[in-house]
């Protein structure tokens, strides 16, 4: 009786059914705890993991060969597998759809230059937020704190500060209108909130700040988590 066989293509193309099924094949024999696997399925592990392509060129060995054995093994039900697929194939694709540059923590600007450059010379697809303070204007060093620990979540963002004085129009900007925040996108006012610690309670954290600044939609959304934190608290 001969034995049937199942054609895998050397390489996924990622496009139809059959480049998703065969990266999703792939991806879980990379993924197996090859380790403290039997050593029949180790052995059809590695004929196919096997990087060598056949000397013989005709279509017939160009595909690789799986048998019913080997597609038994791969079809195995692993949740935790195509759990951690899926995250891959979102973040890859995630990643091709993000443009504009990335930053790292709040940027100080210490000039009204500073201040113009960075809203018109800034990527048109980048929102800026820009928050004006004083120094023992109530609500302004919690406000500073809370976009140190956004700007960690939303590395697309382009967080500012400015001190009122430092950015030449202290006089707009007096005390009574401290903490202000000021959004843009492509040169565009967004969003100019003054004394914005009013819309929030006595005592604020980052995640009120955030939920402010997404009623209004002014903030994209949110990265998705790395992979390897993800697979960390599925272990857990």
């Amino acid at each position: 009786m001969s034995v049937k066989v199942i054609d895998l293509e050397e390489t996924a193309t990622h496009t139809g059914p059959k480049g998703v099924i065969n990266d999703w094949r792939r991806f879980k024999l990379e993924s197996m705890d090859q380790e403290n696997l039997p050593l029949a399925k180790k052995e059809l592990l590695r004929q196919m993991s096997s990087p060598n392509k056949p000397k013989d060129d005709s279509r017939a060995n160009l595909n690789r060969k799986m048998s019913v054995q080997e597609y038994e093994l791969l079809k195995e039900e692993d949740e935790g597998c195509l759990k951690k697929y899926r995250r891959r194939c979102m973040q890859e694709m995630h990643d091709k759809l993000s443009f504009g540059p990335r930053f790292e923590g709040v940027h100080d600007l210490d000039s009204g230059e500073a201040f113009l450059e960075v809203i018109e010379k800034e990527h048109h697809s980048t929102v800026v937020v820009v928050h004006i303070y004083k120094v023992g204007v109530k609500g302004c060093e919690e406000l500073n704190n809370c976009l140190d620990c956004l700007a960690t979540e939303y590395p697309t963002v382009k967080f500012c500060r400015i001190d009122a004085v430092s950015s030449g129009a202290a006089e707009r900007f007096s005390d009574e209108v401290l903490p202000t925040l000021l959004v843009y996108k492509a040169g565009e006012l967004l969003g100019n909130f003054l004394a914005c610690t009013q819309h929030l309670n006595e005592e604020f954290f980052a995640t009120d700040v955030e939920a402010f600044l997404n009623s209004y939609g002014l903030l994209p959304e949110k990265e998705l988590p790395g992979l390897e934190d993800e697979e960390e608290n599925d272990v857990e």
